[in-house]
């Protein structure tokens, strides 16, 4: 299994709340739409100076960059991607 963690920054000006759950909205329906995306959490950062957290859970590495490929994650991505200011992203196996 390999988890998949990522933390955001969103652009100055940018409404966190209603991002945070727009990115919600999109992302975490395509559990059981990707194959090998086992689950999905976006939840808002309330400290350490990032906006939000995205962490996944995939059954293996080719997964997850199958995952980053995915006709369905790039739809999704195109309605926030704009908004995104920073990105910090761990991945490891368990």
């Amino acid at each position: 299994m390999v988890k998949h963690i990522v933390i955001y920054t969103l652009k100055e000006g940018v409404n966190k709340t209603e991002a945070v759950e727009l990115i919600r909205s999109v992302l975490e329906p395509l559990v059981g739409k990707i194959p090998g995306l086992l689950s999905m959490q976006i939840r808002s950062c309330y400290q350490g100076g990032m906006d939000y957290a995205l962490y996944s859970e995939f059954d293996s590495k080719k997964s997850l960059a199958g995952y980053g490929e995915h006709p369905a994650h790039l739809e999704a991505k195109s309605h926030f991607w704009h908004m995104l200011d920073s990105r910090v992203c761990a991945d490891y196996e368990v």
